[in-house]
């Protein structure tokens, strides 16, 4: 049998897809607890060897993303708030990267320190357009050279000045990958080169620097990071779907949604942003989830008007609960309930902030008007009844109260069987398979 195993090791969970090569067939699947506290490969290779019973897990290739130990911490800096740090922001996330600083202009001690403070696994460094100002790039890469900063720098903006600020940096010992001006022009983001060198300094330093496994096996196998590789299996489901789409993960710490939105008339013209606009892109709410950052999804609900008053303290305290024990399974129908309730509450308030902008620091959210699929993903998704989950999305759906236009005709569907890493692990090498093994989500 020509098959592939696809793994993803995430903070909590390992889960394993074997994928026919030939036909995009899910063959099986299994999970098991992530072992971060010993060796992550103890828990990788415990659901491989239930996923392959019968198979042999040793005799077919391996396909492994992870967002254990945190998943990739990025820090971005760039020229204006509005115009590099925000196209830098965004290639970022769409590298599946958590944005955890960005700062704009240049780089006093102040803004070192808050940079250290943010402790990033990867710095992108960016600033003007080709042939535009270099100043401010060049005064931040002299900075970084002073500082003796050891942190992974990928340097992707000014062409100009690229050669001379790589070889300055590289003599000061800093570890820098040279990628392309990820704004080479006004209006115009190019995020392919940058994205590419995020991901290969993610394998090459910050996978082995976790501490996740004893031995190189482990950095050998992942070849992504988790969010990177769901964004690439989104791309391909939307080529298959043919049409826009968004996918909403619910995790235990954060929500993610990502979006992919057909180029029209809205990309250009004076309304245009500065900064480019993303047509795939991705945002990350690191205050909502269903475990970890329940309380979080309370707070903001409220914020949104979303809980009646009446019941914010029952709430509360539910979800108290979940974040003092991200272990915690319900085990009647009321807590089964909550949890539903905690993700429909997530996946709302992620939506409105995706597209409205709140929050990102853009000055306009995404326009979801013509979104023709929705995906709802994440455990407290996949493991709830149909009713339960089918309640989650239609909360996004009728969220008419959210100050932004609803999907017009969207379906809503679930990644039960979690293919949608499967698939973009598969993504690049075996394309056919990919495109079969999403074409499950669509019936």
């Amino acid at each position: 049998m020509n098959v592939a195993v696809c793994a993803d090791v995430g903070s909590t969970y390992t889960k394993v897809a074997v994928v026919d090569l030939d036909g995009g067939g899910l063959v099986s699947a299994a999970a098991a607890p992530t072992s971060v506290g010993s060796d992550v490969l103890h828990g990788l290779d415990a659901a491989v060897a239930v996923a392959c019973r019968g198979i042999g897990a040793g005799e077919v290739p391996w396909f492994v993303c992870s967002s254990a130990g945190g998943g990739l911490r990025l820090a971005v800096i760039g020229y204006e708030p509005l115009v590099t740090a925000q196209a830098g922001r965004r290639v970022g996330l769409s590298a599946g990267a958590d944005v955890v600083h960005v700062a704009a202009g240049r780089l006093g001690r102040a803004e070192l320190t808050a940079l250290r403070a943010a402790r990033p696994d990867v710095v992108l460094l960016v600033g003007g357009t080709d042939g535009g100002d270099a100043d401010t790039l060049t005064h931040n890469a002299e900075r970084l050279a002073r500082a003796r900063w050891r942190v992974p720098v990928v340097l992707a903006g000014n062409v100009d000045v690229r050669a001379d600020l790589h070889g300055l940096l590289v003599g000061a010992g800093v570890p820098v990958t040279v990628a392309d001006n990820v704004l080479p022009r006004i209006g115009v983001l190019a995020p392919v080169s940058a994205r590419s060198a995020i991901r290969q300094v993610f394998l090459r330093h910050v996978i082995g620097g976790k501490g996740l496994s004893r031995g190189a096996r482990f950095t050998r196998l992942v070849r992504a990071a988790t969010p990177d590789a769901v964004l690439s299996g989104v791309e391909v489901l939307a080529d298959v779907a043919g049409g826009d789409l968004v996918v909403v993960d619910v995790g235990g710490a954060t929500t993610d949604v990502y979006s992919v939105l057909t180029p029209d008339e809205r990309a250009t013209g004076p309304g245009r942003e500065v900064a480019g606009e993303l047509w795939r892109a991705r945002t990350v709410e690191g205050d909502l989830g269903v475990r970890w950052s329940a309380p979080g999804v309370v707070r903001a609900a409220v914020e949104e008007r979303l809980v009646p008053a009446g019941t914010v303290d029952g709430l509360a305290a539910e979800a108290a609960v979940r974040a003092a024990d991200p272990g915690f399974l319900p085990v009647d129908a009321a807590g089964r309930a909550v949890d539903a309730r905690i993700a429909a509450l997530a996946a709302t308030v992620a939506l409105r902030r995706h597209a409205r902008g709140v929050g990102t620091g853009e000055r306009a959210g995404r326009d979801l008007r013509d979104v023709q699929l929705l995906v709802g993903s994440g455990g407290v998704l996949r493991h709830a009844p149909g009713t339960e989950t089918a309640g989650v999305l239609a909360a996004v759906l009728t969220d008419h109260a959210g100050g932004w236009a609803l999907p017009r005709a969207a379906r809503p569907v679930v990644d039960s069987d979690y293919v949608l890493a499967a698939a973009g692990l598969l993504a690049e090498e075996h394309g056919a398979a990919a495109r079969g093994l999403l074409r499950s989500l669509l019936g």
